[in-house]
């Protein structure tokens, strides 16, 4: 496949290493300082740029015919717009907001245990997440993907970076040099404690995922998830 790459930051060189171990070729690398770029010589799009620009970078793919998929996080706000225009132009989009396989399966071990923990009241739980300082969004996409997670499953109403009320789960981003991603889950009792974790030790994990959803993405048309990648029902 022929990549272009919307954000060439270090995700962006990330992905560009094993694309290229993966066989392909990177035939567009776009700095978040780019004002404008063609697609013409790609075969599909790989943005990770920033919120301002992600959803005009999307945009511009699925109106090009050029399949997309993004990791940017803090432009959901406009995501049924995109699904709406990639419905209307008949293309091809994806959207994680963690490409980590990794990751992916401790979204759907998040759900499992928070079914088991709904039963159980007393149990208060809370999500913790650590990245790097120069993450600009907070809490990140994955940690509101495991909120989410856990308010369908329980009768949690709603997250917070704040004090958490009643039925409200309490979200704590912490910003820290050089920590790829970090995200745990602690339920906690008077008595004990649940914790499950998930630790990225580099961005290859995140650049690797990346990498497999647009392999699988490239020759089908419509919205995909991760979960579809990893044939996860």
């Amino acid at each position: 496949m022929r990549i272009a790459l919307l954000g060439y930051g270090k995700m962006g060189k990330a992905i560009e290493t094993i694309a290229i171990q993966r066989g392909h070729s990177i035939t567009l690398k776009m700095s978040s300082a780019t004002e404008s770029f063609s697609l013409q010589d790609c075969d599909i799009a790989i943005d990770f740029s920033l919120p301002s620009s992600a959803v005009a970078n999307i945009s511009k793919c699925l109106e090009a015919g050029i399949p997309v998929i993004s990791g940017t996080t803090g432009w959901l706000d406009d995501y049924d717009k995109i699904v709406s225009l990639c419905e209307s132009t008949k293309g091809t989009f994806l959207y994680a907001s963690n490409f980590s396989l990794g990751v992916n399966i401790f979204f759907e071990l998040n759900k499992t245990l928070a079914a088991l923990m709904a039963k159980l009241p007393k149990y208060k739980v809370t999500v913790e997440e650590i990245h790097h300082t120069q993450k600009l969004d907070a809490p990140s996409g994955t940690a509101i993907k495991l909120a989410n997670g856990i308010i369908g499953k329980t009768n949690y109403e709603k997250w917070t970076l704040d004090t958490p009320k009643q039925n409200e789960i309490g979200i704590l981003a912490k910003r820290i040099e050089n920590v790829p991603g970090t995200h745990e889950i602690i339920y906690k009792s008077e008595v004990d404690s649940i914790q499950i974790k998930h630790t990225a030790h580099s961005r290859e994990g995140f650049a690797l995922g990346a990498v497999i959803a647009a392999e699988f993405v490239h020759d089908k048309k419509g919205i995909f998830t991760m979960k579809d990648v990893l044939n996860i029902s």
